[in-house]
């Protein structure tokens, strides 16, 4: 798990991002603010979705840490926490992918509209590293999944 900057509207938000082992994205969300509550909300929905992982890694983040301990406490799971340097690289390295996109927008001009763009960012980002299901056996085209969205 770990979390990037943000241009919208003029001032930094922060994109909330977790990734397994694989490199497949867990979950994201776009916040305004880089503390336990939104930390710990990102975590909680994650959880929620994909149910309690066995190790976290996180970067030094003073609320990553506290928003972790914080859960562990709550739910008496014993989670492994990892904290160091380049542990997290999976999730460094796909920050790359989005920043791509995001780098010739100079940013969004609104937290709506750029919820809404990043989630589709990320949507097609999972359409090309193969995360979403296909209901038959073979492996669709990425445009074939990608229509397959809409209904």
């Amino acid at each position: 798990m770990d979390e990037t900057h943000v241009l919208v509207g003029g001032q930094w938000k922060y994109l909330y991002r977790a990734v397994d082992r694989d490199g497949a994205t867990v979950d994201f969300m776009l916040t305004a603010r880089r503390d336990l509550a939104a930390t710990r909300r990102f975590l909680e929905r994650a959880m929620g979705l994909h149910g309690l992982p066995a190790k976290i890694t996180i970067d030094k983040s003073g609320a990553n840490t506290s928003a972790v301990r914080a859960i562990q406490d709550d739910t008496g799971a014993l989670v492994e926490l990892r904290q160091a340097k380049y542990l997290n690289h999976i999730v460094e390295q796909d920050h790359r992918v989005i920043k791509r996109f995001i780098r010739p927008t100079f940013g969004f001009q609104t937290f709506w509209c750029s919820r809404i763009l990043l989630a589709g960012i990320e949507t097609m980002h999972m359409i090309k590293k193969g995360q979403l299901d296909c209901s038959d056996a073979q492996v669709a085209a990425p445009a074939d999944q990608f229509y397959a969205l809409a209904p």
